[in-house]
């Protein structure tokens, strides 16, 4: 049982919460008004003074517990209930522990059911539900959730931008009155990692994927956005419709869904598909449906095969509703998955027996809507001319709408055929770790051969602005058809196999979630090296006497880009990248793909 003194201990922690809060003035009072609200989940609540009455709970929501507070009393719950174990499963880069809690009666091989809390820190609900349904599952009759499934349950994943806490934080985001920031503390954004690997946080929730293989997989957010009537949303990679993998979509779609729909509203909530605004500013026109890449969980439960659930509860809504939403959702979700624990493992199979041949790089918006929302539970709102932005601002007004909505879905517009197998020089040793890290299969050749492959040059190459960790490039791509000689070492990457279409998102230089596209080989960005221009003129001039094809295309340049004609530098790089020998680096993607 908890000490007689904790319950005072976690009233002083609130109260020294409250006292840090005042040291920073806090942002001014904006948000639009509440929309009133109560229903039978509200009951979930425990009484004040109950012993094992949750942080949130006991600050009547409205502050959160720091990450010690949440780690001391999962620690207690351990020591109580025979169902609950603690454990850790990585470290953060400042070196905090990982925390991951299992509720389970035992037994091997049970499916399980895998949920985190706090990807982005400031949008911590899913943290605080958990905590109480874990209690209630551990001490409070709930335990029959445990007979066919296990709950594995990450509290706080951004630990360290968790730990970040503030009011000024998360500033569309009602409640709680501190919150975390969005990225770690190298400010990388968790959510756009999972592709690539940056962060230990992301490659210790990767690894812990592989290593449970859950039955469903469960993400926790709070929305951006407009305001509106609905109070926790959810969604899928490509809101099902665009998803790589057919047969867990089918199951999210057909059986998840509904479930968690009729629950939710059963406890006095007003659950919807997350409606992705195609504008802020302009509600009217409509949400998005769209693919996802594998930088996003969703995207990457995707492209492995597990069912995985974006949780994105609305922004204004009161923590407290927030929370209780989430807890209900998360119940009807374990429910769930015990009921339908087999046709899940068949849906898993069944895409991982899938080999597609191509992956969808490119889309756009369609241009007819593809579907209609005819009575989306909206809020009105007016406008205001702001002195700070100069132009009309939206003010929310807190009156109930219903409104048409069009759904805007994508068309097409690049998809790359699969190679044989992805080749990669025993050289690039990030690229292959992390490959290992998600657990694609690969080889290394033993001997050297000579294969027909497709080269890959970069052209018109653009850098973006960086972000998450970092600067990714865009550029456009010449293939080449070859005979090359691969040396002993090549790593080959085959794509027939079950992750076949993540090592594409990772290794076709056209997908945007690349290691390319994620400026993993700034070698191709380098120059080739130089020569004297007494040495090189001469070649040049012989090159343009014996090539007339090339002499014609040189004169239309010139004539066409009088900048160009006057610098004689760009007119050396021009022609010095179109002769025999190109450098082996500089504008060649290293990764050759196996025809």
């Amino acid at each position: 049982m908890l000490k007689s003194g904790s319950t005072a201990a976690a009233l002083a922690s609130v109260l020294l919460a409250k006292a840090a809060f005042a040291a920073v003035p806090p942002p001014p009072a904006v948000l639009p008004p509440v929309l009133p609200w109560s229903g039978k989940s509200e009951k979930l609540i425990a009484a004040a003074g109950d012993p094992w009455i949750t942080p949130a709970e006991a600050a009547d929501f409205e502050t959160s517990p720091r990450y010690e507070e949440v780690r001391a009393w999962l620690d207690r719950l351990d020591k109580v209930s025979p169902l609950v174990t603690v454990e850790t499963f990585g470290k953060t880069a400042e070196g905090r522990d990982l925390l991951m809690v299992r509720a389970s009666k035992g037994g091997a091989n049970k499916p399980v059911v895998l949920v985190q809390a706090g990807i982005h820190s400031g949008e911590i609900d899913g943290k605080d539900a958990g905590l109480m349904l874990l209690r209630d599952i551990a001490l409070r009759g709930k335990d029959g959730l445990l007979d066919k499934v296990d709950f594995v349950f990450v509290p706080i994943l951004n630990i360290d931008g968790h730990e970040h806490s503030s009011p000024w934080n998360f500033l569309h985001v009602r409640g709680p009155a501190s919150r975390g920031i969005e990225g770690n503390a190298r400010d990388v954004n968790l959510n756009r990692d999972y592709s690539k690997l940056d962060t230990p946080e992301i490659r210790a929730m990767v690894a812990l994927l592989r290593r449970l293989d859950p039955v469903l997989y469960i993400d926790c957010h709070v929305s951006g956005g407009f305001d509106m009537q609905y109070d926790v949303t959810y969604t899928y990679a490509g809101w099902g419709k665009y998803a790589r993998h057919r047969a867990t979509a089918d199951w999210l779609e057909q059986r998840f869904g509904p479930t968690v729909q009729s629950a939710l509203e059963s406890a006095g909530h007003i659950p919807t598909i997350y409606p992705s605004p195609v504008d802020t500013r302009a509600p009217e026109k409509g949400i998005r449906y769209s693919p996802e890449g594998p930088r996003y969980s969703t995207g990457y439960g995707d492209f492995i095969s597990v069912p995985t659930v974006l949780v994105e509860n609305h922004m204004l809504k009161p923590y407290r509703q927030r929370v209780l939403g989430t807890y209900v959702l998360l119940e009807a979700a374990l429910k769930l998955a015990a009921q339908d624990a087999g046709k899940i493992a068949q849906a898993k199979a069944a895409d991982r027996a899938t080999r597609p041949q191509g992956l969808l790089t490119r889309w756009k918006p369609a241009e007819a809507p593809i579907g209609w929302v005819e009575k989306f539970k909206g809020v009105a709102f007016d406008t205001y001319r702001s002195a700070a932005t100069g132009r009309m601002e939206q003010r929310w007004t807190g009156r109930r709408v219903s409104l048409r909505m069009p759904i805007v879905g994508q068309d097409a517009v690049e998809t790359v055929a699969l190679p044989k197998a992805w080749l990669i020089p025993a050289a690039q040793a990030e690229a292959v770790e992390k490959l290992r890290l998600h657990g694609i299969a690969f080889e290394t050749v033993s001997a050297a051969r000579t294969l027909t492959v497709d080269e890959v040059r970069l052209h018109d190459v653009k850098l973006a602005k960086a972000h998450d960790g970092r600067i990714p490039l865009e550029a456009r791509f010449e293939h080449v058809r070859a005979e090359r000689e691969i040396p002993a070492g090549t790593i080959r990457v085959p794509s027939d196999q079950p992750l076949g279409l993540l090592a594409a998102a990772l290794l076709e230089p056209e997908s945007q979630d690349s290691f390319l596209a994620w400026g993993l080989f700034p070698e191709v960005l380098s120059a080739p090296a130089g020569t004297e221009d007494f040495v090189i003129a001469p070649i040049l001039d012989a090159r343009l006497t014996d090539d007339a094809e090339l002499r014609a295309e040189f004169q239309a340049k010139l004539a066409a880009e009088p900048e160009f004609a006057a610098d004689p530098k760009a007119r050396i790089a021009w022609l010095s990248a179109r002769l025999p020998y190109r450098d082996p680096f500089s504008g060649l993607y290293p990764v050759k793909r196996e025809l």
